[in-house]
């Protein structure tokens, strides 16, 4: 009998160091009990435990917009490389981050910084100009515009449907006013 209550022991206990490890939270993660609310489908946390952390928003045309909990020193190509890089439709000329007044960091103003990482992923050579990698601050909105770019095949295609299109409505014409 001392045994089998032994082994239901020793199962109740495994099971609970189980459960614990599935569901529980270790007190070296990142994330917090009170940042649990905020984690969701566009919530992402990279947080460091050993810096000061803040949010800033990814907007636009990038493989995981949304939401980012960073350290303070992160930079703007740090921030994309996090949401995954730019989609293949982004204007990487007209990349905006609107950084907001904020007295406590010294920033007077609203403004909105200009980039231009157009090169990077479109021409044969990089630009020797001298770009702006900009460290962001809490509260920033990067803005990653974006539309459909039609290549050389995409364009003859369309300039084809719409030739094919006319000669059918001529066709047709031509076929009514004949009977």
């Amino acid at each position: 009998m001392k045994k089998h209550i032994f082994v239901l022991f020793a199962f109740i206990i495994i099971g609970i160091l189980s459960v614990s490890d599935i569901i529980g939270q270790d007190k070296n993660e990142r994330i917090g009990n009170d940042e649990l609310i905020k984690t969701g489908m566009n919530y992402y946390n990279y947080a460091d435990k050993d810096k000061v952390n803040f949010e800033v928003s990814v907007w636009g045309y990038v493989k995981s917009p949304g939401k980012y909990l960073i350290p303070v020193g992160t930079s703007f190509v740090d921030l994309i490389s996090l949401c995954g890089g730019p989609l293949i439709e982004a204007k990487l000329e007209e990349i905006r981050i609107v950084r907001m007044k904020n007295d406590t960091l010294d920033v007077k103003e609203e403004k909105i910084i200009n980039l231009n990482y157009h090169d990077y992923l479109w021409e044969e050579k990089i630009s020797n100009t001298k770009r702006q990698n900009p460290v962001l601050y809490p509260g920033d909105i990067v803005l990653i515009p974006g539309g459909p770019k039609f290549t050389f095949r995409e364009n003859i295609s369309l300039v084809l449907t719409g030739i094919s299109t006319l000669t059918s409505i001529i066709v047709l014409l031509v076929t009514i006013l004949r009977k």
